[in-house]
């Protein structure tokens, strides 16, 4: 197993317009952040990943870029950013930035430009398509819901969006595109940037001639002649030779609908490695079929079963990356822990994936165990994806079904406001009123809070992450799952140069009784790690609690 900084670090994602506010306006902005620099580094972490501070329009709030060289005004100004940049340096934390190469707005030059003069440059910078007839190019489907295709009247054309209407995909088989993105990402790296994080990157590469799909699905039909397109390797390896070789950076792919054996493609290490790390799916699918909003029941053995594999597929050829949260998916506590032990199932999650192998990521927010918002109607929504889901689902379901399904699908329910402290907008503006929602339980949850309670999940991360850095164990040990059939306990080992660790962990309120497998004694390990104080056992075992957790080393 190689070591690497980026396999060594822990990772903080900052989701700007919610994180803090430090100008007054109600939007969270690079003052904010700059202020609580010192909060990120107290955490235990090494690296901010920020979504998209780029200039957008914000229809996708920020995943629409209009600029790609400048900073949304309603953020700050580069020197802001630079200032963070610095702040951050100085302080030991890596920055990483959100590269989304597959589209950009219908605000940027280069479409513009395109649909003013058809026979410039930039016109085949996207997917221009004649319709048959009356009808589209093909028949694929956005991801946010609707067909994949726009007519512009202005040159009696269709072009493609996998996405909003408003993010036209960008063509990447025309190698001026591409040295366009390489020169995107040299700008930043020059200066100082430590890495990206490449947004919906599998989906840049799509079939010639974009032929129709004879399969039907919701959100995703067509989904075949773009996925892992023909020349995704090749255009990978040219940006990772061309440019992210010459730096000493890493990068994370975002990867949706990926499995292990295609994972392996690209991040498998040596010569041929297209990115260090790949964002996947599968493990936020075991309440659901491939999305949150075709919810189902949780099942424990479902999760399980794509963390072992993906533990025990890469380990020794390449690195995984690890969350339980990010801004497209609603907060974690609801989906797979307990609004009722929400202190205890909080910590109890941390510790599944936190002491895995792989680079764990923690979303703002998820420290204090934030929650959904209670939304009542869906005029108090703001995603573009959610709005658009909500009237597919409504006309399928009836508007209360459809209601009930965005309070728990929604990617909005990540993008309330950061809850720092018990005042007036939980602390995150001093306006008046906050661009987006304050959850009404920001004056038990916040992070002032947090910080005077040494039992606290804020807290609990700290220590988490500091054993983790403590012990490469955490780091590059070997997994085994153990209790594979138990629909309520999730336990596995680790193991690394003559030490031990027994991970175990709860997904039930209810009394479980557990032994220690062969080959353990639980009373010759330390208990280094629980959510509950009392850790004893009983003939090498113990009852659990409502979602415990325990962690023992045996050395």
């Amino acid at each position: 197993m190689q070591k690497s900084w980026y396999k060594e670090m822990a990772v903080y994602q900052v989701w700007p317009r919610s994180f803090c506010d430090g100008n007054g306006d109600g939007i969270g902005d690079l003052k904010g952040v700059l202020g609580k620099l010192d909060y990120i580094k107290s955490l235990g972490v090494d690296a901010i990943w920020f979504s998209p501070l780029y200039k957008s329009p914000q229809k996708d709030y920020g995943y629409d870029i209009a600029d790609y060289r400048s900073i949304q005004p309603e953020y700050g100004t580069m020197e802001d950013f630079k200032a963070v940049l610095d702040g951050a340096h100085e302080r030991g934390l890596r920055v990483i930035m959100d590269l989304v190469v597959n589209h950009t707005s219908d605000q940027h030059e280069w479409f513009l430009k395109g649909i003013e003069d058809p026979t410039s440059k930039y016109h085949s910078y996207y997917h221009w398509y004649k319709g048959k007839g009356k009808r589209r190019p093909n028949n694929w489907m956005s991801t946010f819901a609707g067909p994949a295709w726009e007519y512009n009247e202005k040159n009696d054309e269709y072009y493609l969006h996998l996405f909003a209407v408003e993010q036209p995909d960008l063509n990447m088989d025309n190698p001026e595109v591409r040295r366009e993105v390489k020169d995107i990402m040299k700008f930043w790296l020059d200066m100082g940037v430590d890495g990206f994080r490449e947004d919906v990157i599998t989906f840049i590469s799509k079939k010639e001639g974009l032929p129709s799909s004879p399969y039907w699905f919701p959100v995703a039909t067509g989904i075949e002649n773009y996925m892992h397109g023909p020349h995704l390797d090749e255009y990978l390896l040219e940006f990772k030779n061309d440019v992210l070789s010459k730096y000493d950076c890493m990068t994370v792919g975002e990867a949706p609908m990926m499995t292990t054996k295609k994972a392996l493609k690209h991040i498998t290490e040596g010569p041929n490695q297209h990115l260090n790390m790949m964002f996947h799916f599968e493990h936020m699918a075991a309440d659901c079929l491939f999305y949150s909003w075709f919810k189902t029941k949780f099942s424990l053995k479902r999760l399980k079963k794509v963390f072992t594999r993906w533990q025990n597929d890469l380990y020794g050829k390449a690195w995984n990356a690890l969350y339980m949260e990010n801004h497209d998916q609603p907060r974690v506590i609801n989906r797979y822990g307990s609004l009722k032990y929400r202190v205890e199932s909080a910590k109890m999650l941390a510790v599944t994936y936190i002491c895995q192998s792989g680079t764990p990521f923690i979303y703002q927010g998820q420290e204090i165990g934030m929650v959904n918002y209670p939304f009542t109607s869906i005029d108090q929504y703001t995603d573009v994806s959610t709005v658009n889901n909500y009237g597919v689902a409504k006309s399928l379901l009836g508007a209360e079904k459809a209601l009930n399904l965005a309070n728990y699908a929604s990617r909005d329910n990540a993008r309330t406001c950061v809850q720092w402290n018990a005042e007036k907008n939980a602390g995150f503006t001093t306006a008046d009123e906050p661009w987006f929602w304050v959850n009404p339980n920001y004056t038990e949850i916040n992070v002032e809070a947090a910080e005077k309670d040494p039992n606290s999940i804020l807290n609990f991360y700290r220590k988490l992450l500091k054993f983790r850095k403590e012990n490469e164990i955490v780091i590059y040990g070997d997994y085994k799952e153990h209790l594979k059939r138990s629909k309520d306990l999730y336990v596995y080992e680790r193991n690394y140069e003559g030490q031990r660790l027994l991970v175990i962990c709860s997904y039930t309120e209810k009394p479980v009784q557990f032994t220690a497998p062969a080959g353990f004694d639980l009373t010759k390990g330390e208990c280094v790690l629980s959510n509950y104080d009392d850790t004893s056992v009983c003939t090498n075992g113990f009852t659990t609690k409502p979602y415990e957790t325990r962690v023992y080393l045996f050395k």
